[in-house]
């Protein structure tokens, strides 16, 4: 029996490639008869006509209120076809809206619960649409951090914000990436003053808010006004956050937890690489486990391991080498890796 932590994906992984997940590995036809009856009643396209597309779209498939509902049913749907048999989950977190999944995972929300709060956390974000978010990575090639960097790019982005009309913050902390996210003229200022990276960074988020700041206070309140205490209960299993902060079955307060997730969870910078390096040392788990949809989590995965010193790892090379032997992150979004926990 080896024992995992899992590690559950956010916002940007259902892309074009993953057209069909849903009908390929959702293993609960009941609950997606649920999820759709959510998206139904909300006047919202279905799941089953948003994953069998034809053709992937920006416009629809990336918008804030389906990709979310999308991202969690495919999340879930893999956590529920975990082997148990040779598994056993002994943790649970998640990036950014990946919370919300990780709750339902962990059983403090019910599996249509769980989609309801994801669901409406997309809409209400999408709907108010408050600024943006861009990715910078601030470790090298190898996935070593390069002296001074990220020091001088928290400088920059708190020099950002103080400008007057500007606001900047770092949204998500992301193993090796930064996720800055501020206002229009915040996110101008940092392309422009940071040096273009591998011809792709800075990289701005289609359809992305500036999630995890305070810009999204407006979104937190609708949140609050929209969903109440009675969906949130004890989780089952370990649940950490995004501030590394664990959340134990039979000692979590409903409240505290609604607290959090309608409130810092949104306005607060998210602390991922913090997250994976407490499941690490706290559970020392045989395996991370990365549901789909998509694989781009793994690698951020990797990074956080990497910056804790996890297993004498120091860079890329280090990883790659234990992942010939005996590999330490498993994406189910890729068929070989998911072949090894279902």
């Amino acid at each position: 029996m080896r024992t995992a932590v899992v590690i559950c994906p956010g916002r940007g992984t259902y892309n074009a490639p993953e057209l069909g997940y849903l009908a390929a590995h959702f293993p609960d036809a009941g609950m997606m008869a649920d999820f759709e009856f959510q998206r139904l009643a909300g006047d919202q396209p279905s799941l089953a006509s948003l994953d069998g597309a034809s053709r992937y779209s920006v416009r629809t498939h990336g918008r804030g209120d389906n990709a979310a509902a999308l991202i969690y049913a495919a999340s879930l749907g893999d956590f529920l076809a975990l082997d148990r048999s040779g598994i056993e989950v002994v943790a649970v977190t998640g990036n950014s809206m990946g919370w919300y999944t990780a709750l339902a995972c962990a059983g403090a929300f019910s599996a249509a619960d769980g989609f309801r709060v994801a669901n409406t956390m997309g809409g209400l974000m999408q709907a108010a649409m408050i600024g943006g978010q861009m990715v910078y990575p601030w470790v090298g090639e190898d996935w070593v951090p390069e002296p001074g960097v990220r020091a001088a790019l928290l400088n920059l982005i708190a020099e950002i914000d103080s400008r007057p009309n500007h606001s900047l913050a770092l949204s998500i902390d992301l193993g090796g990436m930064m996720v800055v996210a501020g206002d229009r003229a915040g996110l101008a200022a940092f392309e422009t003053a940071v040096p273009p990276r591998k011809d792709r960074f800075p990289m701005r988020l289609a359809n992305h808010a500036a999630f995890h700041t305070a810009l999204q206070a407006p979104v937190a309140g609708r949140a609050r006004a929209a969903l109440p205490s009675a969906l949130f209960g004890q989780p089952a299993l370990p649940v950490i956050d995004g501030r590394g902060t664990i959340w134990w079955p039979g000692a979590s307060a409903r409240d505290a937890l609604r607290d959090y997730t309608l409130g810092a969870q949104v306005t607060e910078t998210y602390d991922f690489t913090r997250a994976v390096a407490v499941a690490a040392r706290e559970f020392a788990p045989d395996l991370f486990v990365v549901p789909g949809p998509g694989t781009t989590l793994g690698g951020a995965v990797a990074q956080a391991l990497i910056l804790a010193g996890v297993q004498g790892l120091a860079n890329r090379t280090d990883f790659k080498d234990l992942q010939s032997r005996e590999p330490l992150v498993l994406s189910m979004g890729r068929p070989d890796q998911r072949a090894l926990v279902t």
